[in-house]
């Protein structure tokens, strides 16, 4: 089962975030970007869980 490479920050939204940019993710994919993971101190707004590296996919040629 692959992850659900969200390409939006869910907190400021303006962020593009594709599949090989840096973010952060909790364990339902709540998808932010580095600043906004920085600024909520590495915990999901959504369910509290902690936000990590989101790993990074090579994008499609």
């Amino acid at each position: 089962m692959a992850l659900e490479m969200r390409e939006t920050c869910e907190r400021c939204t303006t962020a593009a975030l594709p599949y090989d940019a840096p973010a952060r993710i909790c364990s339902y994919e709540c998808t932010f970007c580095v600043p906004c993971a920085e600024a909520m101190e590495a915990v999901c707004p959504n369910c509290g869980g902690e936000l990590t590296v989101r790993p990074r996919r090579a994008v499609p040629a």
